[in-house]
């Protein structure tokens, strides 16, 4: 997954460009990234940042880096913001998305015309760089823009920030939020709603599904009007969302708040204490708790001062080990403790195993495990914020394959009140050795936003486009 902040002043505007992006960081695995414009021109800086904090590697840049205009991005995989010179005149440009007919795409480029990309390690072609080739397509930066939304398979938001302003574009269908911030003499334009606030900025707006803005020191100009139709990300919510941000006008903290309430409401499960696995799971404890009258505990803390996010290594064992080594027990919360725990979701199970394995060891009696969202069936081609690549890595898929196949009709397994679907989770009970196993119904989760349902993706969870 990747997060983006950018930030147009009339004064100098790398304090906020700074912590706007590192503000981002718990979207980002690997590269963090800053371009500014100023009187010598564009001035960027790109770093790894697996094992070391944003602030920390960028203390340089930020002392030496000056101007008015800037975007940031914290990246899942490829290095960015990029400076690109084309007929359209010098830019940066960062982006937030997933590109699935990348082959396609290059080789129209090739049959077009001469032209190269640059070749990452292990042979892939940098995303941005490619929406960068398309965007050179049109007459305009706002007419390429939209050429290469309608031609990329997946999902793209885009910051291009020009010696003029920035433009910012949300993806065609809205799955990732874009909001624009003011203070005196700036604005701002940011993926995390809450990243602009300790900044002094104040909401304006969002923008809508395809929008595109300009955005000056004087405003944020709509150059090019949003679509109708809308599929955002329902995970932000559940998941990757920090906690203070709003998308849609909807508080992440207060959704999962909901939820928890709503999976308490139909549940009967007799416990000593309700725990949120940390971080995202908390919230939704939180509201469990809340609706069951189960009192609230942390059998376990998160040690992360020296611990890096466990999703980061590419090694599953090592991410599994980092888990594990950040969660530690308190015993006289666990010995004996029939306990309700609550995660965001379940993907492969193997972190969620160890949990209960070090639970279990830890003297627990009972654990009744609830799940956030519904059993995820298929893998998202539309944002990088799995790294599984094969829909069978998912415990749900396998479990059905062992039930009829890996040709199985998935369809019935969405239905929480199939025999099917009884079964797919019987099996993931019995695997990971809970007491008892519920997720979260689809109905319940729409529900709990406030907002039509045809306005989110489902698509991990139904198969629905």
């Amino acid at each position: 997954m990747s997060g983006f902040f950018g930030v147009a002043s009339k004064k100098d505007c790398v304090f906020d460009l700074f912590f706007g992006t590192d503000y981002h960081s718990h979207l980002g695995t690997r590269r963090g990234g800053m371009a500014v414009y100023g009187d010598g021109g564009f001035n960027r800086a790109i770093h790894n940042i697996e094992n070391s904090p944003f602030r920390t590697k960028f203390e340089r840049d930020f002392a030496e880096m000056k101007g008015k205009l800037g975007i940031g991005c914290i990246s899942d995989n490829e290095p960015q913001p990029l400076l690109v010179r084309s007929h359209l005149g010098n830019f940066a440009i960062a982006t937030v998305g997933r590109i699935n007919n990348i082959d396609e795409l290059v080789k129209t480029s090739f049959a077009s015309g001469k032209t190269h990309f640059l070749e990452m390690s292990g042979g892939s072609i940098n995303a941005t760089e490619l929406t960068a080739a398309l965007i050179n397509r049109g007459s305009t930066i706002p007419e390429g823009i939209r050429i290469a939304q309608d031609a990329i398979d997946g999902s793209m938001s885009i910051l291009v920030l020009t010696p003029e302003g920035i433009y910012a574009a949300r993806d065609k269908f809205g799955r990732t939020p874009v909001s624009i911030g003011k203070k005196k003499d700036s604005y701002c334009v940011t993926f995390e709603s809450f990243a602009y606030l300790n900044l002094g900025y104040k909401a304006v707006r969002e923008l809508g599904p395809g929008e595109i803005d300009f955005i000056t020191p004087e405003g944020a100009e709509i150059v090019s009007p949003a679509r109708e139709e809308m599929k955002i990300c329902t995970f932000l919510w559940v998941y990757y969302g920090f906690t203070a941000s709003s998308y849609e006008g909807l508080n992440v903290e207060q959704m999962r708040y909901n939820c928890g309430a709503a999976l308490a409401r139909r549940d009967n499960v007799d416990a000593d204490g309700v725990a949120g696995l940390p971080d995202s799971g908390t919230a939704h404890a939180v509201g469990y708790a809340n609706c069951s009258k189960i009192p609230l505990v942390r059998p376990f803390v998160k040690y992360t001062h020296t611990w890096p996010r466990s999703f980061m290594p590419a090694n599953q064992t090592r991410r599994d080990l980092i888990a594990h080594m950040k969660l530690v027990p308190i015993d006289s919360l666990i010995r004996g403790k029939k306990l309700v725990l609550i995660d965001d979701s379940l993907v492969r199970g193997t972190q969620l195993r160890g949990t209960a394995d070090f639970l279990y060891n830890s003297g627990a009696k009972e654990l009744h495990i609830r799940l956030a969202c519904p059993p995820l069936l298929y893998g998202c081609p539309y944002l990088n914020f799995s790294r599984s690549t094969s829909e069978m890595e998912l415990i749900a898929r396998r479990k059905i394959a062992e039930l009829e196949g890996e040709n199985a009709d998935i369809a019935p397994y969405t239905d929480p009140d199939s025999p099917q679907y009884a079964a797919m989770v019987e099996a993931i009970r019995k695997d990971i050795g809970f007491t008892t196993l519920k997720y979260h119904r689809l109905d319940d989760m729409l529900e709990s936003t406030g907002m039509p349902a045809c306005k989110f993706c489902t698509y991990c969870w139904n198969g629905k486009k």
